[in-house]
């Protein structure tokens, strides 16, 4: 590492844009509103608001908490605190975020390649002919991993520029225009025919349609939405100042987090409700089902259809950026410290590691036979493995640290900011962080398995 010092966040503005933007990808603009559909609309947004409230803002506070006392990247703040048995959960974060920037980047660049496609005019058609140019495209042997490639490598160009005057200057820069992009679209699409049912279905509650599944699945998409266990918010609160307010930021990032969310849902259902699309759609949504809607939707103004596309993958391939660089940003922060090698040399290390996965994950995809594993492709499993396993776990484990391993006084003076911001909540996070998260998240991993 020589004399490269670690880098740190100029502003209050940077460090909630920059966590932000961590937290807001593909999980809230594509994730969210098919979760919000299949699970009864309105009803699932509250308990999903409930959830970030008793899940989410106790566990973003513990993983700054570790992060900015300790300084250092995920494996070391860990190691630093807890000693080498606690700092498997740092260097389980930072294989974890490996994996996923690794099959993020293959869906980040298919976004890249529909937002080409929209401004080329490829996908003119109906249902038919936009779900076959997708599983053309996604089978391609060439084409998903140029684009995934391209993804890594544009993340790694804003990474390697440091922390003030790359992630920081880019999350100033990329914030903002995906909420101008997200309010576009929401005004574009509330104003077509019929779009007050979808309104309608996404903000009036339907508690008839609660189950305990429901709960189940608003507490998991809480938990992912917010970053929870990736070792994430750990590095970048390790680029905090003593005078960031880490509850404050905390619940600044839970809002704009969730203001996304319900922003995404609003530029998706009105249009859907308005061609008659079913608001759950699943997974297939973004990529076969919606190129279609803004076609039926706008036939009677083609040009509006045509900006409609072009603006909502532009936005997606937003979205995605603004989280494949906090991944990146995890690995490259082991790497140059553990390493002891340049910030610039950490970064390749971390670009070269996850372009290897991810081209393995693009070629999984039907380009190539026997890239699979239990009968799924290479990017399912790592999808699984990272969601439904290694995510729950880190998150479980970091509220057992925090809560019951890290001394009480060292929590508090973080919390507090030794003293000078208010302890009046100090013992409802501590309550929190010791019993409702790990039961919380409990939850979630047995869901996961099917066992609740």
């Amino acid at each position: 590492m020589g004399t490269e010092r670690r880098g740190n966040f100029g502003s209050k503005l940077g460090v909630v844009l920059a966590t932000a933007g961590s937290a807001v990808g593909l999980g809230n603009i594509w994730r969210f509103p098919y979760m919000t559909g299949q699970d009864g609309g309105a009803a699932f947004i509250m308990l999903y608001l409930l959830c970030v409230l008793l899940l989410g803002l106790p566990g973003m506070i513990s993983e700054f908490i570790v992060g900015r006392h300790s300084a250092a990247n995920a494996a070391r703040a860990y190691r630093r605190m807890g000693g080498k048995a606690w700092g498997i959960v740092g260097y389980m974060g930072v294989l974890t975020s490996m994996i996923i920037l690794g099959f993020y980047a293959v869906v980040a660049g298919w976004c890249l390649q529909y937002l080409y496609a929209s401004l080329m005019g490829e996908l003119v058609g109906d249902a038919g002919y936009v779900e076959q140019y997708f599983r053309s495209f996604s089978t391609h042997p060439l084409k998903p991993v140029f684009w995934t490639v391209a993804f890594i490598l544009l993340t790694h160009w804003v990474v390697v520029r440091g922390v003030r005057n790359g992630i920081e200057k880019a999350s100033k820069l990329l914030m903002p225009m995906l909420l101008f992009l997200l309010i576009v679209i929401v005004i574009a699409g509330c104003s077509l025919p019929g779009a007050a049912e979808g309104v309608r279905f996404l903000l009036a509650p339907d508690f008839t349609k609660l189950t305990r599944g429901v709960m189940l699945d608003a507490l998991g998409q809480a938990f992912f939405s917010l970053s929870l266990g990736t070792a994430c918010l750990c590095t970048y609160a390790s680029y905090f100042n003593r005078q960031t307010n880490l509850s404050r930021s905390a619940l600044q990032i839970a809002l704009l987090d969730t203001l996304i969310a319900v922003l995404a849902g609003l530029m998706i259902f009105p249009a859907a409700f308005s061609v008659g699309v079913t608001p759950d759609a699943g997974p297939s949504l973004i990529f076969i089902t919606l190129p279609n809607v803004f076609q039926q939707a706008f036939a009677s103004i083609p040009a509006a259809g045509y900006a409609m596309g072009v603006l909502f993958y532009a936005l997606l391939s937003l979205a995605a950026l603004t989280s494949t660089i906090s991944m990146h940003e995890i690995g490259t922060a082991f790497f140059f410290e553990e390493l002891h090698v340049s910030r610039r040399q950490g970064a390749w290390v971390e670009t070269v590691a996850c372009c290897l996965i991810g081209v393995v994950c693009a070629l999984s995809c039907g380009a190539v036979e026997g890239l699979s594993l239990f009968e799924k492709s290479i990017l399912d499993c790592c999808d699984y493995l990272a969601a439904q396993v290694l995510l729950p776990l880190g998150a479980f484990l970091t509220s057992i640290f925090v809560g019951w391993y890290v001394p009480h006084e060292v929590v508090k003076d973080e919390f507090t900011n030794w003293g000078t911001a208010s302890s009046a909540l100090f013992s409802v996070y501590l309550f929190a962080v010791r019993f409702v998260c790990p039961l919380g998240i409990l939850a979630v991993f047995l869901h996961q398995f099917g066992i609740i």
